[in-house]
């Protein structure tokens, strides 16, 4: 019972600061140039793969204010589904390392590029490629660049890590 209290608390925690810093931010993490702050979370699937279904679930909370409306709640967070896959895949395949953070770290930046650069697409009737670059630029900023220094950084604390498995 315990255990499953954690799990629930962390959950919600995780959705919460995911739409909390989606919230803060929101000048900047919604329309087709976006620097979602919010996204570095996504890689703590890298720490503990159980972080995955707050991470949707705040996904989905933050994507209530979007100006975009039900669609960007769909695809938006099936594209964070679809990362948070390939970044626990990542890990179990090349274990808890830097060069695998690296790597799980481009899985945001694919899904969210393609996903919601289709979106932005069917929405505005502007170029696939252009906002796919602009997503994906984006993502890469966050995730890639500060996402991957922040849970590098966590990863070398032992006990860090630890606290942050359930």
């Amino acid at each position: 019972m315990k255990r499953n209290n954690r799990f629930i608390t962390r959950t919600a925690l995780i959705a919460a600061v995911y739409a909390a810093l989606t919230y803060a931010f929101a000048w900047m993490s919604y329309e087709q140039i976006q620097f979602r702050i919010s996204e570095v979370l996504v890689l703590f699937a890298f720490i503990e793969p159980r972080y995955g279904l707050g991470l949707v679930l705040g996904c989905i909370l933050a994507n209530l204010a979007s100006p975009f409306g039900v669609i960007d709640i769909a695809v938006g967070s099936f594209a964070t589904f679809l990362a948070i896959v390939f970044i626990v895949k990542i890990r179990k395949l090349f274990g808890l390392n830097k060069k695998a953070l690296i790597i799980a770290s481009l899985g945001p930046v694919i899904t969210n590029a393609l996903l919601v650069g289709a979106e932005l697409t069917y929405l505005f009737n502007t170029p696939f490629l252009l906002n796919a670059l602009y997503v994906g630029a984006g993502e890469f900023a966050v995730v890639v660049f500060i996402g991957t220094v922040v849970v590098n950084l966590i990863m070398k604390n032992n006990v860090l890590v630890e606290k942050l498995s359930f």
